[in-house]
């Protein structure tokens, strides 16, 4: 039986990446680097989770050996640099740039109607999460989720499964009594590795990758009722079509194409 609702940040509940594209080049004109990411080289680097990993990859792909130039180590650099990028992300975010998805609000809204638990399961900064969830819920958002697992929590990046499997610790809930949202290949890995039936909303970045064991693939989740949600789990559950993970389960039906 479904109890509880897993949802991934950037890209899932808000379309954030080109928010935090336009901050990523705001951080290095203000540092003085000469570093700009276009689409393709940020779609590219999205493969890589973690922003302060995304700064390191290009530098070296810029730089094999790269020398600090902010700081007393290379680590300083990009700490300084993820650190101004953090909050100009903000301060878009403040400013109204990033509302959250379609349907995404309705359906964390029926859910917590019908005390299902809701939880947060990424690898971006609290930082992040609180500016984008204080601009478009409010204060209230803490009261929604119960778990929140983030970048300070679950150090270790997507697509390993950290952040899913100290979620279902602190629910106190087996995978397959819970459902994920995500948006990227990435995410989907981290999930089925943890034993969760995955549903996948991408984005303009993520919309060619490859989501063949998710439990559903669609454009957003405008329209979407938890009636649907716990039919298409449950249909899952009695296929026995749960992802592969610790629990040895099978792999999740095929996406429905978008």
């Amino acid at each position: 039986m479904l109890q509880a609702l897993v949802f991934d940040v950037d890209g899932t509940l808000a379309d954030t990446e080109e928010a935090h594209r336009a901050a990523f080049n705001q951080a290095f004109a203000e540092a003085g680097c000469p570093w700009v990411w276009d689409r393709d080289v940020y779609g590219q680097l999205l493969a890589v989770s973690g922003g302060k990993e995304r700064i390191l990859a290009y530098w070296k792909q810029q730089q094999p050996d790269p020398e600090p130039f902010l700081g007393n180590s290379v680590q300083d650099t990009v700490d300084y640099l993820h650190a101004r990028k953090t909050a100009a992300y903000a301060q878009a975010v403040q400013d109204g740039a990033v509302p959250l998805r379609p349907g995404v609000l309705a359906l964390i809204e029926e859910a917590s109607h019908a005390d299902l638990r809701l939880a947060i399961a990424t690898t971006t900064t609290p930082a992040n999460i609180d500016a984008l969830l204080q601009a478009t819920i409010g204060s209230r958002w803490r009261t929604l989720f119960s778990v929140i697992e983030d970048a300070a929590t679950a150090p270790l990046k997507k697509p390993h499964p950290q952040a899913y499997l100290q979620t279902l610790q602190h629910l106190q809930l087996p995978g397959a009594a819970c459902l994920v949202f995500e948006d990227s290949a990435n995410g989907l890995q981290a999930a089925t590795a943890a034993g969760l039936a995955t549903l996948i909303t991408p984005n303009g970045y993520t919309e060619d990758q490859d989501f063949g064991c998710a439990l559903r693939v669609l454009p957003n989740l405008a329209g979407v009722k938890l009636a649907q949600l716990r039919a298409w789990h449950e249909n899952a559950a009695s296929c026995g079509e749960r992802p592969s993970g610790p629990s040895g389960a099978r792999a999740a039906m095929p996406g429905t194409p978008i």
